[in-house]
């Protein structure tokens, strides 16, 4: 079970527990079927919960401290849209980029993200290096 409460709330949480470093406290965020989307090429897409949180550790020890600033959102139904500003260590390099998320909330579960986020700004930021394990999550 997710976090109760309404869509906007529930996506504010889960963006919040990225500051925990916790994948089970990640993952409690998202239902079975979670379709986790990317439009940018130097991340990938992933589906279900248990792939999910297989890739989880891998993204939080290759973004070290992540955290997601809400800047701005905007709620319909069970549709959220949250613009950010994700901060982390990546490998020594403190990096800020800009984006935006979609996220479909059904049962207190988030059932889908797709992230817009700023590739060239991060490869600007490292050095043109591209992440191992990039989920963008």
């Amino acid at each position: 079970m997710g976090i109760a409460g309404e869509p906007l709330e529930v996506v504010a949480s889960y963006l919040a527990s990225f500051a925990t470093a916790d994948p089970d406290a990640i993952v409690a965020h998202v239902s079975e079927d979670f379709e986790n989307i990317h439009t940018s090429a130097l991340a990938e897409p992933s589906s279900g919960r248990a792939a999910y949180r297989e890739r989880l550790p891998g993204f939080l020890n290759e973004f070290d401290g992540v955290t997601y600033e809400i800047v701005e959102t905007f709620a319909e139904g069970n549709r959220v849209a949250a613009a950010y500003t994700m901060r982390a260590d990546y490998r020594g390099s403190l990096i800020e980029i800009q984006g935006m998320f979609r996220f479909l909330v059904s049962e207190d579960l988030i059932t889908q993200r797709v992230d817009y986020f700023d590739s060239l700004s991060f490869l600007k930021q490292t050095g043109g290096t591209q992440p191992e394990s990039w989920l963008g999550d």
